[in-house]
């Protein structure tokens, strides 16, 4: 994933091929994040026209699915930028949604644990069972 937008003293803007190569993606899911409201391109003519706004949108987009977040979640955090105020309600709303995250998470792990230890116990009852019925080939 591209660490950021090349700068220049004009505007650079990007074509959606453009994106799509430098994330990794299809332009058909930077058209379903236009969809659903979390980019806003203009338009010249039937061309879409990304600017550096847009990549820096995109980054965050990205980094919001890695870490688990939903379109909707993801959505809401990019809309409280619009709002300005020094960050506070979009960095208030990150924690929410961190911490909740952090304890789906941490959930998700302890569940994957105790299958784990379930599955190892079935795997030493049958082992033994095979064995003793002298039939272990593994």
């Amino acid at each position: 994933m591209p660490d950021g937008a090349p700068v220049t003293a004009v505007e650079e803007t990007y074509t959606i091929s453009q994106l799509a190569e430098a994330f990794e993606l299809t332009p058909r899911t930077i058209r379903y994040y236009e969809d659903e409201g979390l980019l806003t391109p203009r338009r010249e003519g039937q061309q879409r026209v990304y600017t550096h706004r847009d990549w820096a949108r995109l980054k965050l987009i990205m980094r919001g699915k890695r870490l688990g977040f939903t379109i909707a979640g993801i959505k809401d955090f990019l809309d409280l930028y619009e709002v300005g105020d020094a960050q506070v309600p979009q960095m208030r709303f990150l924690l929410k949604s961190a911490r909740d995250r952090i304890t789906t998470l941490e959930q998700q792990l302890r569940d994957v644990q105790q299958t784990l230890v379930d599955l190892k116990d079935i795997e030493s009852l049958v082992v033994d069972h095979l064995a003793k019925k002298g039939a272990l080939d593994v």
